[in-house]
């Protein structure tokens, strides 16, 4: 069988855990990793890989796995994309998905290939849950509760405020799909606290969620990379009332994302070319092997 050759571009927590998933799954091999100090300081685990500056140095990639901060996805999957090379992504800005969904296909259909975006946890996994419980109860409310733990992309865009030293958000539900976002950070010299908490405060990761902003002395002495998920719908099947549907996870943040990435590399090799999110793929696409042995297995 021939194996899949992906590339990791982004080496951060993701990434780290990118490479492990890639490393279990039968069907895939490493191509190598992107990373902007290249091939210097490089990790132990990526010794016997090849690490580069920039994606035009691997040969062979089927699929880039963006590990990428949210904001840059755009940047880089256009890019790749352009390359002939499948994408798939994390993005997690869920204002922004529909504009980004419309972007990037049209860019992989000009190039013959697939993106895949927004294939996390949330939005990504749990999309095909809530997707799936609207189907079986097409009236109803759905509510989705994160956490508490950490949020990795709004913990990303704390770090990108000016004056920000170290950061880390976490997210702690209220009910009733209501969050309070607790951020907890360290300063460069220099910057006023109460400035910088409010830039903070007025980014979109932010702005329609209570934030709290505390100065804290080590952002490491709180790191911890659980998190998880209730999510529950109540709601009418045909005429039937009072269905009721619960989905619990409680996870390591990067890990689950990284796998879900690489089970979206896998059915991103299977789509027509275009840009799909995670409810619009065959969920058996993100399995490997063939069909008919899951299909006995699962069905």
């Amino acid at each position: 069988m021939k194996k899949i050759r992906a590339a990791i571009v982004g080496y951060g927590n993701i990434g780290h855990y990118v490479l492990e998933a890639l490393q279990a799954a039968p069907d895939f091999e490493v191509a190598g990793v992107v990373r902007r100090s290249g091939s210097e300081n490089r990790p132990a685990e990526l010794e016997g890989y090849p690490v580069v500056k920039n994606i035009r140095e691997l040969t062979n990639v089927d699929v880039a796995v963006l590990s990428t901060p949210t904001r840059s996805v755009e940047e880089y999957a256009k890019d790749i994309l352009a390359l002939g090379i499948h994408t798939v992504d994390s993005f997690d800005i869920h204002t922004g998905i529909a504009d980004l969904r419309r972007t990037l296909g049209e860019v992989a259909r000009k190039h013959g290939v697939v993106s895949v975006i927004s294939a996390g946890w949330d939005p990504g996994s749990d999309s095909v849950v809530r997707t799936l419980l609207e189907a079986i109860a097409p009236k109803g409310i759905t509510y989705t509760n994160f956490g508490p733990g950490m949020s990795m992309g709004h913990t990303v865009a704390v770090k990108a405020v000016p004056g920000v030293k170290a950061a880390l958000s976490m997210t702690i539900p209220t009910g009733t799909g209501i969050h309070r976002r607790m951020v907890y950070i360290e300063l460069h010299n220099g910057y006023n606290f109460d400035t910088v908490a409010q830039a903070i405060k007025q980014d979109p990761y932010f702005a329609h969620d209570e934030t709290h902003v505390k100065l804290v002395p080590s952002v490491d002495a709180l790191l911890d990379m659980g998190h998880g998920v209730n999510l529950t719908r109540k709601g009418v099947s045909g005429r039937t009332q009072n269905q009721l549907f619960e989905f619990n996870m409680r996870i390591n943040n990067p890990a689950l994302t990284a796998q879900v990435l690489v089970c979206v590399a896998r059915a991103a090799m299977r789509q027509q070319p275009g840009c799909y999110t995670m409810p619009e793929i065959p969920v058996i696409d993100l399995l490997p092997g063939e069909r008919e042995e899951w299909i006995s297995h699962l069905v």
